[in-house]
């Protein structure tokens, strides 16, 4: 049995597949996807509906899952006048943003579903967990899309409300725990100041960063979590 994590694979199924055969993925295994699953790729409906099927496959939410969740679900209302009329400006603003962060590609595959395929998506996408911590071999990971913004080493991370959690980056420079290692993805590792290894797995200061920039034509990282053992899906 072997602990994985991988993030932000943005609609990449190829990169995906690959990295599943890289670890060898089997059923005694256990692989976190840590958000942004969906979006600029054009195949992210396809990865959900792989992972639908996975028991030992465990999705934390993103800021592409949460935004793009309440878009769909409007969308899969019928468009009136009447129910334009009753938008309100925070979701216009929602559906707006979501496009321009690469939703039209997950809206046109979802589009495409049947009625019930649909509604297992939303259902699944609204399962996802906000953060997984994890022990694994005497070490403690704390998996979290962003980061924890606003950190206080007093607030556990049932204490972190939903934005705290998808939006912003940690310091990277910082160390937040020091008996635990603080595991995200959100920021691609080439955006990671210092980091001499862009688009690979980044590693210092108990931070584990894992985006390695599926979804700007870079590749998709896991790491295992008893090894710290890295794989990416084009090596």
């Amino acid at each position: 049995m072997a602990t994985y994590v991988i993030s932000d694979l943005h609609g990449d199924y190829e990169g995906y597949r690959r990295i599943l055969t890289k670890i060898g993925f089997g059923e005694d295994d256990v692989l976190y996807v840590n958000g942004d699953v969906i979006d600029r790729g054009k195949d992210s409906i396809k990865i959900l509906q792989h992972m639908m099927m996975q028991p030992n496959i465990f999705p934390i939410l993103g800021n592409h899952e949460y935004i793009g969740c309440q878009a769909l679900r409007f969308l899969m209302n019928e468009i009136t006048e009447e129910s334009v009329e009753s938008l309100e400006s925070g979701l216009i603003e929602g559906l707006l943003q979501w496009q321009e962060i690469g939703g039209r590609k997950t809206m046109d595959e979802f589009s495409k579903l049947t009625r019930q395929e649909q509604e297992d998506i939303l259902e699944y996408l609204e399962e996802f967990s906000l953060y997984e911590e994890v022990a694994v071999k005497g070490k403690i990971f704390v998996i979290v899309h962003a980061g924890l913004d606003n950190f206080s080493q007093d607030r556990k991370p049932d204490d972190y409300r939903l934005h705290e959690l998808i939006f912003k980056s940690p310091d990277y420079g910082r160390v937040y725990y020091k008996d635990k290692y603080l595991v995200t993805g959100h920021l691609p590792t080439m955006a990671i100041e210092g980091n001499a290894r862009p688009n690979r797995i980044y590693m210092a200061n108990n931070h584990i960063a894992v985006d390695c920039g599926a979804g700007y034509d870079g590749r998709v990282g896991a790491i295992c979590l008893e090894t710290f053992e890295e794989f990416y899906s084009d090596d």
